[in-house]
């Protein structure tokens, strides 16, 4: 027979006031206190409650305790054995899964006569348990709360039972006043407690009800309940979709209720808490409306529609909740418990705006955080540059992303399509700082990998030359050089970077490019990395360019100002200082990215040197081009081009020329080339950067890279000469050049046809593609584009420039499905571009003999190195900071051998 309710409960059988919920003289036994949640939360509770957890059980660990600040609290197989040892208590906490909380509650109710009251932490109990859970504590006088419950807590008391509420430091969040607590979600409730606290509400009892299907302590024990303490004058409810509770709850005391949860209406199972189901009458809107009804109101509370009445109020925001209740309670004669402690509302404690100038409203005030965040973000100011996480970095990046739908890459949140309307200097600071940076920056870096593309008489260029000679590719030539360019060459402007960081730290320096920045204010110790007794030609025409280009740098003013001669070193290392500080600053790159833009500058340079013959570097001169002119004047992308095609550019070629650079810049971390510079920072082992050699991590990028994966523009350029070599083309630029493309299309599609039938005929399935057609093929669609085709297409056809090649390539993908070679029409891609606009450029050369097709293929393979060194730099960076260890091998259950 069920036992009957107590002063008007429906169910309950102990508890008539929330002032017995928790209280002082209550003793707690906890199932599984060593789990996971238990041994973290129950030693808080414990102390905060002056040790009112006797012993927990934990089967085959009896003897084991859990520790705490008060002492150690006993374990024991089961409850029994420590009813055996003479504890006694009369509350019970249940955190085993859900499979076995019903046998938890049946063992506590079996063993204790004393016990009066359950708490189910465990949450997603199967309602079939709940009920009986329900009937065992009607018929044994227990008080059962939850499940899927944070447990319950009473300010007056301090005593928290079963969960976490007030988190880690309850006296903080539970400050003892007049408003009680009932909330669905843990958590909110401490967060709710909080919101009071600040606006003067202190708390009285705080119940975490849980939102299981079931719950056992639900709005209607909880109004009677507070109806009958004394203490509360006021609840607070926080209310999700799910369940008619709150409908049966008679409150005869003021309520702010706080119901969520609308977007839930248009879900069609449960998320969240078990039991916020949507469907039925029971979503937020219904509740809304009963809460509306019970307090005679029409509308929502919001502080521009501050609706009340004595009665309550209803919130859809918890920010909302202090305002609502204050004013509620001022309808019922009630000042708060206390002055008011300030206001939850976003108040940062450090920031950065990132170059940005926020408006008024986004712009908020910096404020003094409180206690002992305060020490900690002082040594956070202190930190120069990002800490990026240690991280597993196998098929992942944190520098470039590719989007499945477009195919199009990002690097650092850059589209390849805007990238492709930078310089190459600009993207040489995105790959590098992050970020593509300003004119001052593209001053610097122009300078910079200037002052390293000649390389007459060292020994890179011996070994590049070498490499060529033997007919190697292009990127064993660069990998040849790259080989060369290791740590020791530029260790000193390296260490040079740290001492300038350290020193301008020290000295508050805010903006690199200050002029009125006091530089005489630096004090360091070793300046021997930045200046010598004998005049440096090469630094001395880096400072000459600089001066000419109207370069910013407090750093250069440093390293100018010294006793002694400027050393490349020195004043390298106050460029690339130049360069990082910003970012640095921003926490955009960390500290080993900036002290290794030296290294990376002296790569990038030697590289670009090492794609041209050894003729072309003399000693004042690389390819034609004085070093005077080359520091103070002329840009790495105009130099990069005459080097590579021995032609001075036009605006229009130097404008092509920058875009493939941009659209290659990067093909998502999954690219082979990319996976090799990774694999090769992985193996010399990345969390150990002093081990990290960038040289050869470029070198796994260059050996990854290939006629196939990589150089496809070399097969479209030759692709495109067989088809015009007898077309008597004059003018690619002009679209009235005189030629059938439709013919010319038709006779290659014929020809490729029959390829292609006789290949099938004679059973073989290895049919050559068409370079620069199908790839990447978005499947399911009648018309494939690669969109930085696209991109190409409609910028020129905007500029009002025309080219030919890439016209018959779009005239040929047509042709292809027209004649049923393909089935629908295949996409022409960015291979496909490189060599059109490559082709387009060096055609009349080509023509009068100056080029042969052998150059014209090697420079379509260069010019896809060029960006991608750049991308690849990127990832390798990325690795460099984030990456762990990895263990790329193949499991030996997967490989096979092929017979």
């Amino acid at each position: 027979m069920y036992k009957q309710g107590v002063d008007g409960f429906k169910y309950f059988v102990g508890v008539n006031s929330l002032s017995q919920v928790a209280t002082r003289e209550d003793r707690v036994c906890v199932l599984n206190i060593l789990g996971g949640e238990s041994s973290d939360v129950t030693p808080v509770g414990h102390v905060y409650s002056g040790g009112n957890v006797v012993f927990g059980t934990a089967p085959g660990k009896r003897g084991q305790v859990l520790e705490t600040a008060l002492g150690n609290v006993p374990v024991y197989n089961n409850v029994l054995e420590g009813l055996n040892d003479g504890l006694r208590f009369n509350c019970g906490v249940i955190y085993l899964p859900p499979s076995a909380a019903r046998d938890g509650v049946a063992e506590l109710i079996r063993v204790n006569p004393e016990l009066k009251k359950i708490f189910i932490v465990t949450e997603k109990l199967a309602v079939s348990d709940s009920r009986e859970i329900r009937a065992m504590g009607q018929s044994n006088g227990v008080d059962i709360f939850g499940g899927n419950s944070l447990g319950v807590a009473d300010a007056w008391n301090q005593v928290r039972i079963g969960g976490a509420l007030g988190g880690d430091h309850p006296e903080e969040a539970l400050r003892r006043g007049s408003i009680a607590l009932f909330s669905n979600s843990g958590n909110f409730t401490t967060t709710i407690a909080t919101y009071l606290r600040m606006a003067g509400w202190g708390t009285t009892t705080a119940i975490s009800s849980g939102k299981d299907v079931y719950i056992q302590f639900a709005a209607p024990e909880f109004a009677v309940a507070l109806a009958n303490d004394s203490r509360s004058k006021a609840a607070v409810l926080y209310v999700e979709p799910g369940g008619y509770y709150e409908l049966d709850a008679n409150f005869t005391k003021p309520v702010v209720a706080c119901v969520v949860g609308r977007w839930k209406s248009q879900l069609t199972r449960a998320v969240g808490h078990a039991g916020a189901m949507a469907g039925g009458a029971d979503d937020a809107a219904s509740k809304e409306q009963w809460f509306l009804d019970k307090f005679g109101l029409t509308s929502v509370f919001t502080p521009d529609n501050p609706v009340v009445s004595a009665k309550g109020a209803l919130v859809t925001n918890i920010a909302h909740i202090p305002a609502a209740l204050t004013a509620v309670m001022r309808e019922n004669a009630c000042r708060p418990d206390f002055e008011p402690e300030g206001n939850l509302a976003l108040k940062p404690w450090f920031s950065s705006h990132r170059g940005l100038t926020l408006p008024k409203e986004l712009d908020l005030p910096v404020v003094q955080a409180t206690a002992p965040y305060d020490a900690q973000i002082a040594a956070l100011d202190l930190q120069i540059g990002a800490v990026p996480p240690r991280q597993s970095m196998k098929d992942a990046s944190g520098a470039s992303q590719m989007d499945p739908k477009s195919q199009v890459t990002s690097l650092y949140s850059v589209s390849m399509l805007d990238a492709a309307q930078f310089s190459l200097e600009t993207n040489v600071s995105l790959a590098l700082l992050h970020e593509p940076g300003g004119a001052n920056d593209r001053a610097l870096f122009n300078v910079a990998v200037g002052a390293y593309l000649n390389l007459y008489g060292q020994p890179a260029l011996a070994a590049a030359q070498a490499a060529r000679e033997a007919g190697n590719a292009p990127n064993t030539v660069l990998a040849a050089a790259a080989s060369i360019v290791g740590p020791r060459e530029q260790s000193a402007a390296r260490q040079a970077v740290r001492a300038l960081i350290d020193g301008f730290a020290a000295a508050k320096l805010e903006d690199a490019m200050d002029d009125d920045f006091n530089v005489a204010s630096v004090g360091l110790d070793d300046l021997t990395l930045f200046v010598g007794s004998e005049p440096d030609s090469r630094a001395q025409a880096m400072l000459a360019g600089l001066h000419e280009r109207g370069a910013k740098s407090a750093f250069v003013r440093y390293v100018e100002g010294l006793p002694g001669e400027p050393t490349v070193s020195g004043v390298l290392a106050a460029i690339c200082a130049t360069l990082a500080w910003g970012p640095l600053m921003r926490k955009r790159i960390s500290r080993l990215s900036a002290e290794s833009l030296p290294w990376w500058v002296q790569l990038f340079g030697s590289l670009i040197g090492a794609s041209v013959a050894s003729e072309q570097h003399q000693p004042d001169s690389f390819c034609g081009m004085s070093t005077t002119d080359i520091l103070g004047q002329r840009s790495i992308g105009e130099v990069a081009f005459s080097a590579l095609f021995r032609l001075s550019p036009t605006a229009g070629d130097l404008f092509s020329f920058q875009l493939l650079v941009g659209l290659l810049l990067s093909n998502g971390p999954g690219t082979i080339s990319a996976q090799g510079a990774k694999g090769a920072v992985s193996a010399d082992g990345p969390e150990d950067p002093e081990r990290v050699q960038l040289n050869k991590a470029l070198i796994g990028f260059l050996t990854h890279s290939g006629y196939t994966h990589g150089g496809n523009g070399f097969e479209g350029i030759a692709f495109l000469l067989d088809q015009f070599k007898d077309s008597g083309l004059v003018n690619p630029g002009d679209s009235k050049h005189g030629i059938d493309l439709k013919a010319l299309a038709a006779k290659y599609v014929e020809a490729y046809a029959r390829y292609k039938s006789t290949k099938k005929t004679s059973g073989s399935l290895d049919i050559q593609k068409i370079p620069g057609v199908n790839h990447p093929v978005f499947k399911d669609k009648p018309v494939n584009n690669d969109p930085r085709e696209v991109f190409v297409r409609q910028l020129f056809a905007e500029r009002g420039e025309y080219n030919v090649f890439h016209d018959f390539y779009r005239t040929l993908v047509q042709s292809l499905f027209d004649t049923g070679v393909s089935r629908n029409v295949y996409c022409v891609n960015v291979d496909a571009v490189i060599a059109a606009l490559l082709l387009k450029m060096l055609w009349q050369p080509y023509r009068d003999g100056q080029y042969s097709r052998s150059a014209l293929e090697t420079a379509a393979f260069t010019i896809f190195l060029y960006p991608r060194m750049l991308g690849c730099a990127a990832e390798i960076d990325d690795h460099m900071n984030r990456g762990r260890n990895m263990d790329t091998r193949t499991p030996a259950s997967e490989c096979r051998f092929v017979a």
